[in-house]
C-alpha cells in the first residue's frame, strides 16, 4: 500500500509506555515494532498503550508482532492496550482475522491510560 511512511515511537505518559504507530505499517515496520513493545514490557510499568490512531494500514506481520507482545505482556503481568479510534484499514484486520477479541481495546489514547 502507497501512503505515508511508518514511524514508530515510545514515550512514558502517565506511568504507562506508550507505543505510537503511524503510516503505512508492513513487513518492513514489524521487527521495530516487536523491538519497541519488548522494550515497553521490560520499563517497569503496568501498562504498555499501543497508539493505532496514526496507522494508516497494518499488514500480517504488525498483527503477529502484536499477538507475539500479547503473550509477553500476559507473562510479564502487564496490561496491553490497543488505543484508537482505529482507520478503516485496521479496523478491517482485526476484524477479518477475528483477533480483535485478543486485545483489549480503547477508543482513544486517553481511555487507554486510565481503564
Amino acid at each position: 500500500m502507497i501512503g505515508d511512511e511508518a514511524v514508530i515511537s515510545m514515550t512514558v505518559h502517565e506511568g504507562a509506555s506508550v507505543v505510537r504507530l503511524r503510516g503505512d505499517l508492513g513487513e518492513d515496520s514489524a521487527p521495530g515494532l516487536a523491538q519497541a513493545l519488548a522494550a515497553a514490557v521490560t520499563q517497569g510499568a503496568s501498562r504498555t498503550v499501543v497508539d493505532l490512531s496514526q496507522a494508516e494500514f497494518a499488514d500480517s506481520s504488525v498483527l503477529h508482532a502484536l499477538l507475539d507482545a500479547r503473550k509477553a505482556h500476559k507473562a510479564a503481568g502487564v496490561a496491553l492496550v490497543l488505543a484508537g479510534p482505529l482507520q478503516v484499514a485496521i479496523h478491517r484486520l482485526f476484524e477479518v482475522t477475528g483477533t480483535a477479541t485478543a486485545f483489549h481495546m480503547t477508543d482513544s489514547l486517553e481511555t487507554a491510560l486510565t481503564c
